[in-house]
């Protein structure tokens, strides 16, 4: 299906309202996972003319996201990775852990961004970050991506390099998504340490159920405010 290329125009934009210069584009993958970390990524990338054919990872084959995140990862004035892994996502829940993923990524950047586009309409960054949310923000900001793309490709090969006694799961083909390979996997075996065992998933299979966590607030503030937990993902 033919797309418009993303553009620089929200990046303008926030230049000429804000005068903000260093802008980061913002966007991750793994949200709707059953296993694994959700994934983040923090691009800069200035004005310069991107890789012909970038957009949301999501419209590419595995071939040319491959292709496009060598070309990036050069090409991207900076990037930085930031996850939150199974255990934090059960601790503290989605929205809390995609915040933790994506200040990691922001504070790994080498320059502090003056300003960060986020993918959708839910800011779930907030202080002290200056903030601009963009539907579809990867298929429309040039930054965001960028970040899609970088965040599809290193998240997916993470879940490729996960030990071969997990080889059943397939989440070298799934990437930790639910697909029937994956379920079924699940039902026999039962989670992995790289599951999250706070989701709705486990209430449908009676031999797991009792592994499901629930989450406390107490438990979520407390852990919110530490480092990375679990996994080194």
């Amino acid at each position: 299906m033919p797309y418009e290329p993303p553009t620089h125009t929200v990046e303008r934009s926030i230049r000429a309202t804000t005068g903000a210069k260093v802008i980061a584009g913002v966007d991750e993958v793994g949200r709707g996972a059953w296993a694994g970390p959700v994934t983040v990524c923090a691009a800069i990338t200035g004005l310069r003319r991107p890789p012909v054919g970038l957009t949301d990872s999501k419209l590419l084959s595995p071939k040319r996201r491959n292709e496009l995140a060598i070309e990036l990862d050069t090409w991207v004035t900076a990037h930085a990775l930031g996850h939150a892994s199974p255990e934090e996502i059960d601790a503290l829940g989605m929205t809390a852990a995609l915040r933790l993923a994506a200040c990691r990524a922001l504070d790994a950047l080498p320059v502090r961004p003056e300003a960060v586009i986020l993918d959708g309409k839910h800011d779930y960054l907030g202080d002290p970050w200056r903030v601009r949310t963009v539907i579809k923000g990867d298929q429309s900001c040039i930054a965001v991506a960028a970040a899609s793309v970088l965040a599809k490709v290193r998240r997916d090969a993470m879940m490729a390099e996960l030990p071969g006694e997990f080889a059943d799961f397939a989440f070298a083909a799934n990437a930790g998504y639910p697909s029937p390979v994956h379920k079924a996997a699940l039902d026999e075996l039962g989670p992995t340490p790289y599951h999250r065992l706070s989701w709705a998933y486990l209430d449908a299979m009676p031999k797991w159920r009792h592994l499901k966590k629930v989450r406390s607030s107490a438990e979520a503030a407390e852990r919110e405010s530490g480092g990375q937990l679990g996994f080194d993902f």
